[in-house]
Parts: C-alpha cells; sequence; structure tokens
C-alpha cells in the first residue's frame, strides 16, 4: 500500500471520528452518528465527483473508506467518554485528512484532464473541506472553514503547491509536496496559535 493511502486512511478516521462526536454533542441516534461520520469523510469527495460530472462518486465504486468510516462511529460510540477527552489530539490526524484529501483531490482534477489553476484548487480544497462544511450545516453551525481557523487556507496553498510541482516534476512530486505541504502549515498554524485576521465590527450609537 502506498503511503498517501495509508495517511488517507488515518485522515478517514479522524474525519469520520470528528462527525461522530459533534453528532452526539448534538444528542442525534445511532443512525445520524453514522451519518454524520460517513458525511464528514467521504463528503468533499463526493461533491467533487458530482461536480466533474464523474458516473459514480469514487467512495460508492469502493465502499471501503464508507465501511471505514462506520466503524470509526462505533469505536466513538463505544469509548465516547475516553475519546471526548482526547478530542484536541484528534486534530493532529484531522490535519493529516486534509493534506491527504486536499492532494487527493488535486490529483483527480488533474487527471481528469483540468488544467485551469483555478480549477484544481477548487476541486482540492472543495475535497479536503466540504465534508466538515456539510457537517457543520447539518449541525446548523457556521461551518468551521469560514471561522478565523487557517484550515481552508492551509488547503490553498497546499493545492497551488502541487501545481507549480506539477509542472516542474510531474504529479507523483506534486501529490507529496501538498500533502506535507497542507499537514505541515496546517500544524504550524495549529501550534502557534495562528489565526486569519477577522473584520472588526462597527457599532452604531
Amino acid at each position: 500500500m502506498e503511503f498517501i493511502s495509508i495517511v488517507e486512511i488515518i485522515g478517514t478516521i479522524a474525519f469520520a471520528m470528528s462527525g461522530a462526536l459533534t453528532a452526539i454533542e448534538k444528542d442525534l441516534d445511532y443512525y445520524g452518528i453514522g451519518i454524520f461520520a460517513i458525511t464528514t469523510s467521504v463528503g468533499g469527495g463526493i461533491v467533487r465527483d458530482l461536480l466533474i460530472d464523474r458516473p459514480l462518486p469514487a467512495s460508492l465504486e469502493n465502499p471501503l473508506y464508507a465501511l471505514i468510516s462506520l466503524l470509526s462511529a462505533g469505536f466513538v460510540i463505544l469509548f465516547y467518554t475516553h475519546i471526548s477527552k482526547l478530542a484536541k489530539k484528534l486534530q493532529f490526524f484531522d490535519a493529516i485528512g486534509l493534506g491527504a484529501f486536499t492532494a487527493i483531490g488535486a490529483e483527480v482534477a488533474v487527471r481528469m484532464g483540468f488544467q485551469q489553476w483555478y480549477v484544481v484548487v477548487t476541486l482540492a480544497v472543495l475535497t479536503g473541506t466540504g465534508g466538515g462544511l456539510i457537517r457543520d450545516v447539518f449541525a446548523r453551525e457556521i461551518p468551521y472553514v469560514f471561522r478565523k481557523e487557517v484550515y481552508a487556507m492551509a488547503s490553498i496553498l497546499g493545492a497551488i503547491l502541487y501545481i507549480i510541482v506539477f509542472r516542474l516534476a510531474g504529479s507523483q512530486m506534486a501529490l507529496y509536496s501538498c500533502f506535507l505541504a497542507t499537514t505541515l502549515i496546517r500544524l504550524y498554524c495549529m501550534e502557534k496559535d495562528v489565526h486569519l485576521l477577522k473584520v472588526g465590527k462597527v457599532t452604531m450609537e
């Protein structure tokens, strides 16, 4: 198994556990927990595949990642008390997942024949962040990627690097460069508490 496939599985588990934790916090039943887990882990890829008019989304063609998501949800249900205390540590694996899915999204875009840089970036970012966005919409929360965290921006920068490296050194090097850059940017911003600036509110008297 290739390294990128291994980190994709790690990311799938982290994303699915994040979805399951959110569902439990919202007091959903087992079905809801499972849906949140699957949506968070493969939702971005499904949106990407629908946009590029793929006959069948990759996650339906190969149900492995949906099954991993359900198993992860079951694990969270069984050990919720312990896992909820480790929620912050799960962000490390979430960063790995963001890097892996961003890189894979960019690779899929190029493989499908899209050469415009903005299309590659859009599909990469959708793959990396789309599942979490859908999760938050379902949970009636402002999506995490729209808040001050350097999350989507890490994905954007990684996707741009993919395009640059792809043109210089080919797809394999671009894939791993994108993964590493996205993951490291996200981890660095988490460690140093770096955030995007927010617009100041104007009060009317």
